[in-house]
């Protein structure tokens, strides 16, 4: 094999230190901006917002659905409220997830249904980050540069190799 059969935007496997984390749709390319980088952000806000209006209309013919069931006006306005504040709950979520990692997985875990029920408000959360960055990519990148100076002070703190010290020719007294 190649020494360029990585992935692109990943960094080579000899490099030291803390490694990113991968972004979806984007790998480690958000660390410097190449491989494509803009494409796949104008990639990635192109395909959730036609995700997010394909999404509006399956639900629009759900809805004419029940029009043509005749199930009355009440279920009719219970549906769309419910979508409509599943929606605003996920996209507040899907945005809070961009900035910050969660402080308790298990109610994340909790809101995963309701998340999935509101999954267009996620579709505009996730095409409205992709126009100033990839998502996600602020958080990853102070956790990355946090990493990255924690490792370089503990590298520069070092004294060095001591298996590669010389031997000075004095031996050390044994402790009796």
């Amino acid at each position: 094999m190649s020494e360029n059969s990585a992935a692109p935007g990943t960094p080579p496997a000899t490099a030291p230190g803390p490694r990113p984390e991968p972004i979806r749709f984007f790998g480690t390319t958000w660390v410097d901006h190449d491989d494509g980088y803009g494409l796949r952000r104008a990639g990635v806000a192109a395909g959730s917002l036609a995700a997010a209006v394909a999404a509006c209309f399956v639900l629009r013919f759900a809805y004419q659905g029940l029009e043509i069931a005749e199930v009355g006006g009440f279920v009719g306005v219970l549906v769309i409220a419910m979508f409509s504040i599943c929606s605003a709950i996920a996209f507040r979520k899907t945005w809070e997830g961009f900035g910050a990692r969660p402080e308790d997985p298990s109610r994340e875990d909790a809101l995963r249904g309701l998340k999935s029920i509101g999954f267009i408000g996620s579709l505009v959360a996730y095409f409205v980050r992709s126009l100033t960055e990839a998502p996600g990519e602020k958080l990853r990148r102070a956790e990355y540069e946090k990493a990255r100076a924690q490792f370089e002070k503990r590298r520069s703190a070092r004294t060095g190799n001591p298996a590669a010290r010389k031997a000075s020719g004095r031996k050390r007294p044994k402790r009796g």
